[in-house]
């Protein structure tokens, strides 16, 4: 009894010493943890846990490095887990253990069915054996690992369907198929994943001892739109186990599509991630390499007899039988160049015609004028009114005669280009300049095209239709007077926005 008292000192002694040394030991571990928490961990694709299309299934019917049973059908594009069928169960497994600390999983599907609710669902696995058959949306129940279930009938009837349930199992569990799993989840969400325009995508990531989902909700084109969906903490799954997805239908069905399954390794930043080369055993390292020598004697033997052959082509490199890339671009610029220049000389035509009419236009407004202003002495107002139409027109046809000369500056800057080096020229923007000179030369040729037809009618017979009286009528009413200032000055706005983008485009394009 002495002796056990005269110990309990140095007992309390060593166990105070071993609880400090581990808490500043742990204290060290969230320091230099701290740093690094906020940079994402590095990711690395793995083929040999994946697939995608659009060659999924080889000629045989099989997935690359995956199995397959019950009604799954594979296919170039994806794989039907079940079809909308009544109780129908399908699944896929890898054939390999994954034996990550840190993944993440990105899962691309569709849930698509006539009616309004669906049944019974789709679930994504990582369990420790493969359930290729079972009652749990088609896999095996008492499982070892996680299930992401993506749960489309509601059968506790408490409207809390479509849901996505995250629930783990250590082997012993039965699943609660009655309330829809709701007793064991540890983490849910509710989310419509049927029916959508676009395929839904699920982003599963287990690291650092979390495991959180993501869902992408199908109704934009956007890969990258996740949004959050549940998140588990202090969640420890086996390190070792086989990647699944199995799906199930009931009374009601709906089509189970997976069009690609994508596996990441994550690493912790600041640590070396594994080599590709370490992984590879030394037999299947050795058999490669024998398969690419024998490939290599074979592709030479070929190369010696076709140059027996064919004598005259031995020695000629194989890239002077096939235009270059450099050739194929400048060829590409001078026929891009060639339909501008083209273009621009039909558009210095077509401005040729609209300017003549503008020209008739006016000199037929302005002889009304001066007869008007001889024989009218009350009607000065209208004198006025169409001497302001007038300097409208002249200023008018002013615009349009720049705009012809600068017409012709680019098409002779076109030619001399097309006659020199192609090579500082963008095919693309060229084009693209030219495009919006077209379409502003369209828009005017428009509205001159109209008011030409509306002026350039013979003179004298608006004088013989002008009403006698009053005794000093006027051959332009005050509406077609404010309907031509409107038309001017739609004109002039026009020209001034083509201007400007015309000064613009000039200095991108020398």
């Amino acid at each position: 009894m002495a002796v056990c008292e005269t110990q309990r000192p140095a007992l309390y002694f060593i166990l105070s010493f071993l609880a400090a040394a581990s808490f500043h030991r742990g204290v060290a571990d969230v320091t230099t943890d701290a740093p690094s928490s906020g940079e994402p961990p590095h990711r690395r694709f793995e083929y040999k846990y994946s697939f995608k299309g659009p060659h999924l299934a080889q000629s045989d019917g099989s997935i690359p490095f995956w199995i397959h049973s019950g009604s799954a059908i594979p296919s170039a594009d994806q794989v039907r887990i079940t079809p909308s069928l009544r109780s129908q169960r399908g699944s896929v497994w890898t054939k390999n253990k994954v034996n990550f600390d840190h993944w993440e999983a990105e899962v691309t599907f569709r849930v698509s069915g006539r009616g309004r609710t669906g049944a019974d669902g789709l679930a994504v696995w990582f369990t420790t054996a493969q359930g290729v058959d079972g009652p749990v949306y088609g896999a095996a129940d008492l499982w070892n690992g996680v299930g992401i279930f993506f749960d489309s009938f509601d059968n506790d009837a408490k409207k809390n369907n479509p849901a996505i349930i995250v629930v783990g199992n250590n082997g012993n569990l039965v699943y609660d198929h009655q309330n829809d799993g709701s007793t064991q989840a540890l983490g849910t969400c509710l989310r419509d994943f049927r029916n959508k325009p676009y395929p839904i995508r699920a982003k599963i990531i287990y690291y650092k001892k979390t495991l959180t989902v993501m869902i992408n909700n199908g109704f934009t084109p956007d890969k990258e739109d996740y949004e959050f969906c549940t998140k588990v903490d202090n969640m420890i799954i086996p390190k070792e186990g086989f990647f699944g997805i199995s799906a199930a239908t009931g009374g009601l069905a709906d089509d189970h599509d997976v069009l690609s399954f994508l596996l990441f390794r994550l690493t912790e930043p600041g640590q070396q991630p594994p080599s590709v080369d370490a992984e590879i055993p030394k037999e299947e390292k050795d058999k490669y390499q024998e398969e690419f020598e024998n490939f290599q004697q074979e592709l030479d033997k070929k190369k010696e007899e076709f140059q027996k052959e064919h004598p005259d082509v031995q020695g000629e490199p194989i890239e002077d039988l096939y235009e270059s890339v450099n050739d194929r671009e400048i060829r590409q610029v001078f026929e891009g160049q060639n339909r501008i220049h083209l273009e621009i000389k039909q558009l210095n035509r077509q401005l040729a015609m609209i300017l003549d009419e503008q020209r008739r236009s006016v000199s037929a407004i302005t002889d009304e004028i001066n007869k008007k202003a001889t024989t009218a002495g009350s009607g000065q107002l209208e004198s006025q009114q169409l001497s302001s139409v007038i300097a409208t027109q002249q200023e008018v046809l002013k615009s349009l005669n720049d705009l012809r000369t600068s017409l012709l500056n680019s098409l002779n800057q076109v030619g001399s280009v097309q006659q020199g080096n192609a090579g500082g020229l963008g095919t693309y923007e060229t084009i693209q300049h030219f495009n919006d000179i077209k379409e502003h030369l369209h828009a005017v040729k428009r509205d001159v095209e109209n008011l030409a037809q509306r002026n350039a009618q013979n003179p004298a017979e608006k004088v013989v239709k002008c009403p006698e009286v009053p005794p000093m009528p006027s051959c332009l009413s005050t509406v077609h007077f404010a309907v031509f200032v409107v038309i001017q000055s739609v004109l002039f706005f026009c020209y001034v926005v083509y201007k400007s983008q015309q000064e613009a485009a000039a200095k991108k394009f020398f």
